[in-house]
């Protein structure tokens, strides 16, 4: 009787383009130090952002306030989930001081979701961007804000302390939401957007690919953007955190995401960062 050999499942393996520098250096540790000794949270760890070696390298960081439990689970996300303990009143301090020791010119601070919270956090986010400001002067900054559950005074409470640019990311087209962010709402978030521009602020938003979407989808999520006044666009490849997220669908290849940036370009938005591994808070100092 011959023999039958069968073929181990096809694993999709991680292309050349993905590969990860390993964080090193002077700058890098001195980042980590400042950030240790202040007891801050950062989503470059939190959330294993590729680009950490490069940014902590160059001396920057995006802080992550409201603690480092999130009270939503969306299923693309490495921040852990489940029931935060209270938050530190003196963080926005802390914050303002470690943006000073880094030297910056432009600074960019995210926080987890606080649902549980009455204000769901607003009040610590304008502590924060008063205090980085009043240590800070001349310091820019982009804050990428949740959704605040559709509270729209919480929203004007903090864009009103008049950050640079305000972000919220859609992370997916309409399609996907109920599958990558199932707390959240595809069309409260292009409500946000909107509101946030019609506050006079510079508004942004990012997608990650790889999830299974389409071009087609792709294509109209930039279109909804567009329509309700996104002015900068950042596209990067969705990574698998862990096992327990989700899989990735494809992986994106350069020659794409360049057609993609040339694509949100003619379509209307001032700046597109598209590339495998472009995040959010990617080369953030150019999109004032």
């Amino acid at each position: 009787m011959s023999e039958i050999l069968l073929e181990k499942p096809n694993k999709r393996t991680k292309p050349d383009w993905l590969k990860i520098q390993i964080p090193s250096g002077v700058e890098y540790a001195a980042v980590k130090k400042i950030v240790q000794t202040h007891k801050l949270h950062t989503i470059c760890e939190d959330g294993r952002c590729p680009n950490m070696a490069e940014c902590w390298g160059a001396g920057t960081a995006t802080f992550m306030i409201l603690g480092n439990i999130c009270t939503r689970s969306c299923s693309f996300c490495a921040v852990s989930t489940g029931r935060p303990t209270e938050y530190d009143m003196d963080e926005p301090t802390r914050v303002a001081e470690a943006v000073k020791l880094m030297k910056v010119k432009h600074c960019v601070i995210t926080s987890v979701n606080r649902d549980e919270l009455k204000d769901k956090g607003a009040s610590v986010w304008a502590a924060t961007i008063r205090e980085v400001k009043k240590q800070n002067p001349g310091v820019t900054m982009e804050t990428l804000i949740p959704d605040f559950k559709a509270q729209w005074d919480l929203l004007e409470m903090v864009v009103n302390e008049r950050p640079e640019v305000v972000s919220h990311n859609m992370e997916t087209v309409e399609r996907l939401y109920r599958i990558v962010r199932p707390q959240a709402k595809y069309e409260r978030s292009l409500e946000q957007i909107k509101r946030t521009k019609e506050l006079g602020r510079r508004t942004k938003s990012g997608i990650m690919l790889g999830l299974g979407e389409t071009e087609e989808e792709v294509f109209k999520a930039m279109d909804d953007l567009l329509s309700h006044g996104c002015d900068v666009l950042t596209l990067g490849q969705y990574l698998q955190p862990t096992k327990m997220h989700l899989k990735v669908e494809e992986y994106v290849s350069p020659e794409k995401f360049k057609m993609y940036k040339e694509v949100g370009e003619n379509k209307g938005f001032s700046i597109v960062e598209s590339g495998p591994m472009v995040r959010s808070s990617y080369h953030a100092e150019k999109h004032i």
